[in-house]
């Protein structure tokens, strides 16, 4: 009767092992942009991937635009663990991590390619390995894209154009010294909020990638876009690093694969429909200017490259450039 007992117990002891090894297991993916941004569209390539290849073991439910939180609150949520996976413009990192902003200097990258082979690299792959002294796991680089300037008052075409203008910034000190060196008064606000400041007139100016632009419906609230492209400007997918962990080796190896993959396809479609988009903006009645003396631009924003290096040392700026070449 005893050795019958034992028997049952040590078998329900194995079943119970079995059904937790095997529970489906359901993550929240968190991120600022609307339903009609490419970062919905690689949320939902990874959310039905993942699903799919792990038999239904692993499920991902997404919370676009904001849902849970501005972008610092998602970061923090991502690092408690009440959030799975959050994705956020790496300039969200500068708190944390001061010196990613070397990757937001103005003109740091002259074209994709570049900006892609360094974050593909041992640049890119470092800051996210750095992220896990911060309670995540860094899983990729998708694109956010180059920054342009948008406006009320007029094409920029010259430095000299920005004088006076009222910007919207992020919490990049590097576009942030950038705008305040060429004459406008920039100032930080929440994407969240942007919109009605625009619409109000608390400011009249901002800068954001094409898709950003045109997803948020900036053009409903701005009369000009200038294709300044002074700056790349990339997001982080992470995720918290308990949830990470849980998961067996071969969801790991799945969910790796999963991102680079949308990483990779999120990449492309941005390139392939920028030209679409910047033709919806101008269907939709935005001014779009292409005349831009980046030259002139490069060469007035040298100063910004000067006081990041005093602030944060040039380690990671030479291993960008080097990385570059």
């Amino acid at each position: 009767m005893k050795t019958t007992l034992k028997a049952i117990g040590l078998a329900s002891v194995l079943a119970l092992g079995t059904s937790v090894a095997w529970a489906e297991v359901t993550l929240r993916l968190a991120h600022a942009a609307p339903e009609s941004d490419l970062q919905q569209v690689m949320s939902l390539y990874i959310a039905e991937q993942v699903e799919e290849r792990t038999a239904g073991e692993v499920k991902i439910n997404i919370f676009p635009q904001g849902q849970l939180g501005n972008d610092a609150q998602m970061i923090d949520g991502a690092r408690s663990g009440v959030i799975d996976f959050v994705m956020v413009g790496l300039n969200n990192f500068g708190g944390l991590m001061p010196e990613t902003g070397a990757l937001e200097l103005p003109y740091l990258f002259p074209d994709r390619e570049t900006a892609y082979k360094v974050l593909d690299g041992e640049v890119g792959q470092g800051i996210l390995d750095d992220m896990a002294t911060h309670g995540l796991k860094g899983l990729g680089h998708p694109e956010n894209g180059y920054r342009n300037i948008t406006n009320n008052r007029g094409p920029i075409r010259e430095p000299s154009d920005l004088d006076g203008l009222q910007i919207r910034v992020n919490n990049s000190r590097a576009l942030g010294d950038m705008f305040a060196l060429l004459g406008a008064n920039p100032q930080q606000l929440p994407i969240a909020e942007l919109y009605t400041a625009l619409e109000t007139g608390v400011v009249n100016a901002q800068d954001h990638p094409i898709g950003v632009t045109l997803s948020f419906k900036y053009d409903e609230v701005q009369d000009y876009l200038s294709l300044t492209q002074h700056a790349y400007a990339s997001l982080v997918l992470a995720m918290n690093m308990n949830s990470y962990n849980n998961l067996t080796a071969e969801q790991q190896t799945i969910l790796a694969e999963v991102v680079d993959e949308a990483i990779a396809m999120q990449r492309q479609m941005s390139i392939d429909m920028e030209g679409e988009m910047i033709a919806e903006l101008e269907a939709r009645g935005m001014q779009v200017n292409r005349d831009v003396n980046s030259a002139a631009f490069q060469e007035a924003v040298a100063p910004v490259w000067t006081t990041f290096i005093e602030q944060n040392g040039d380690g990671l700026i030479n291993a960008i450039l080097a990385a570059s070449e």
